[in-house]
Parts: structure tokens; C-alpha cells; sequence
């Protein structure tokens, strides 16, 4: 039987991809700082813990070898170079990156945004050829794109599918975008504001559909880098219409002709122009087909949410999220807003 080995595989790709290998197959070893223990796995994967950084552990769990290594948290050269290291004693590789390295090619990218003249106008769709951030320690960006050049760097000494996702979505995240959304429902907030008269598009991926990405990858193994996104994506918007249809809400939304108006109208998907990723790739190479829409997970991810809530404040069951969004939830800046229009 085939041999994989899934780091990260108690979050929130991991866990889907564990279950596909698994299902097509694969002797799966689940590993994660935790222990990766999860109860709907199915029969035979075995679970580790393992400590990403530590060189002497993730050669122990190499072990004599094995034929697939899918790696969800590997950031940065040095991870790179742990797996190159390791290269005579692995078959292959899928590694997840981001859509975050690419670059309009005049210097601007996900890093710029927030920069006088810094917003990116990348091209619709983007292509996996597409320029990208240079490498380097000083973002995530340009830790992913060290990342990508140390794996590429070694060709087919070990065969090595790069991913790039978008906005990744579904359970188990630790950057719901979702909740944007979820929680002011839950909070009885029935009017809401848009930024870019809601039609901001930033590229989603949801966890299924990468997970399914790379079971295909893993069963045509090569040295590529491939766009993992769903199909075309839905307006910020029209993701709120779904996730109020799914909690059984009725709201008003107010969309603003410009950009946010400090906290107010800000979303975590609102771009003024569009993140687009070219996914004919992906479904040339190893024939990828998503397996779900995005209306179609929204139930499963806001069901999750809904649970991971109860009973504590968001930042706490979201830290990574509340650093990213601060102001996500401000009610007091919206009800002035409100306040100041009363034509709405």
C-alpha cells in the first residue's frame, strides 16, 4: 500500500485531506503538533504528534521512507530545506502556499494594499506564470515564495505540486471569514454595510476542494505550482445572501460606492479590485473537478461556527482572526454611521 504522510493534519485542510488519501487508498500517517486525533477519520490512519520545526522528529516520522508527503504548514526556506533534506527518502510532495505571492508586476501585491498607491491590479484570471513577491523573511508573502523557490529549486529530486490557495473556507479555521457575517446574525444585526456596492471578488478555496486537489496530485505526481481555488467566486455580497439563507435570516444591506468608511463597510473579502485565479491548470494537469460549491459548504462552516461561539467572545475562539480584523465587530461605529444617514 501507498505510504502518506499529512503534516498539519488536524486543521483545516488537513483534516479533509487525510480523509481522501485515506479513501483513495493510502496508508495515511495524520501528523500535527496536537496528535491529529480525529474521531471520523476512517480505519488505519494513524496519528503522531509531530513539532513542524524540529528536524530530528520529522525525520523520525519519514521513517525508512514513504511515497507522499503533503505538508499544510510549511512556511519559510528552512522548511523547505527540511523536506529537501529528506528528499532520497520521499516519493513525492504537495505543499500548500498561497495566493498571497503573486505580484501585478509593478511591485504590488497583498503586502502593498495598505500602501499609498499600493493596491495591486492583477490580471483576471490570474495564471500560475504570473510575476510573484521576491523571497525573503519579512511577510508571509515573501516567506511563501522562499518557500515555493527552495522546493522548485531541486526539480525532480523530489516532485513537488506547489498549491496556492485563496480565501480558504469550511471548518476548523483559524481566519473565518465567515464569521463576519455569522456573528452579526447571531448578534441580531439586521442592516449591514459594503464596501464597493458588495461586489468585491477575492478568490475562495474551500477546504474540500483543496483536499481533493491533492488526492489528484498525489495519484500524478510532478514538479508544478497550481492555483487551488473553487469555481468562479461569489461577491462579498452575494456570500452574505447565502449565509442568511442558510441561517434563516432576513437582512438589509447597504453598499457603499467607495472603499469602507473607517471600520464601517470593511469585510475580510473586500477588495476594490478583483482576485481571480485561472484554474484550467489544475483541471488540465491532474483533472481537478471541485467537489463542492461554495453555497454548497456554507452549512457545515457556519454550523461550526455557530458551536465555536457559544459561550465565549469571538476573540477568544478566533485570535488569529481578531489580530487580522480588529474592527470587525464595530457595532458602535456602524450605529453612528446609521445614525448620521437617517434616510437609511
Amino acid at each position: 500500500m501507498r505510504r502518506a504522510v499529512v503534516i498539519g493534519a488536524g486543521g483545516q485542510i488537513g483534516r479533509p485531506a487525510v480523509e481522501a488519501l485515506a479513501r483513495d487508498g493510502w496508508e495515511v500517517t495524520a501528523a500535527s503538533r496536537g496528535g491529529a486525533r480525529h474521531e471520523n477519520w476512517p480505519g488505519g490512519v494513524r496519528t503522531r504528534r509531530l513539532d513542524r520545526d524540529d528536524d530530528a522528529a520529522l525525520g523520525a516520522l519519514i521513517g525508512d521512507g514513504c511515497d507522499l508527503v503533503v505538508d499544510m504548514v510549511a512556511y519559510g526556506a528552512r522548511h523547505a530545506r527540511q523536506l529537501t533534506g529528506l528528499a532520497d527518502r520521499i516519493g513525492a510532495a504537495v505543499v500548500v502556499s498561497s495566493v498571497s505571492v503573486y505580484e501585478d508586476g509593478k511591485g504590488r501585491g497583498f503586502d502593498t494594499m495598505g500602501e499609498p498607491d499600493g493596491l495591486p491590479q492583477y490580471p483576471v484570471p490570474i495564471a500560475e506564470d504570473q510575476v510573484t513577491v521576491p523571497p525573503g523573511d519579512a511577510t508571509y508573502s515573501t516567506r511563501k515564495t522562499a518557500l515555493e523557490r527552495e522546493l522548485r529549486a531541486v526539480g525532480d529530486r523530489l516532485p513537488t505540486t506547489v498549491l496556492r490557495p485563496g480565501a480558504i473556507h469550511g471548518p476548523y479555521s483559524p481566519l473565518p471569514r465567515e464569521l463576519y457575517f455569522v456573528k452579526r446574525n447571531l448578534d441580531g444585526r439586521r442592516r449591514r454595510v459594503l464596501a464597493f456596492r458588495g461586489e468585491s471578488l477575492f478568490h475562495t478555496s474551500a477546504a474540500r476542494n483543496i483536499a481533493e486537489l491533492i488526492r489528484l496530485a498525489a495519484a500524478r505526481p510532478g514538479s508544478r505550482v497550481l492555483n487551488a481555488c473553487d469555481p468562479l467566486p461569489p461577491a462579498v455580497s452575494k456570500i452574505g445572501a447565502a449565509v442568511d439563507a442558510v441561517m434563516g435570516v432576513e437582512t438589509q444591506t447597504v453598499l457603499l460606492d467607495g472603499p469602507a468608511r473607517g471600520s464601517v463597510g470593511g469585510s475580510p473579502w473586500s477588495v476594490e479590485l478583483p482576485v481571480v485565479c485561472d484554474m484550467s491548470a489544475a483541471e488540465r494537469e491532474p483533472g481537478y473537478r471541485p467537489v463542492v460549491s461554495y453555497p454548497e459548504s456554507l452549512p457545515e462552516t457556519v454550523e461550526w461556527l455557530v458551536r465555536r461561539l457559544s459561550g465565549q467572545d469571538w476573540r477568544e475562539a478566533f485570535p488569529t482572526l481578531a489580530r487580522a480584523y480588529p474592527d470587525l465587530f464595530d457595532y458602535a461605529a456602524e450605529d453612528a454611521w446609521f445614525a448620521a444617514r437617517p434616510a437609511w
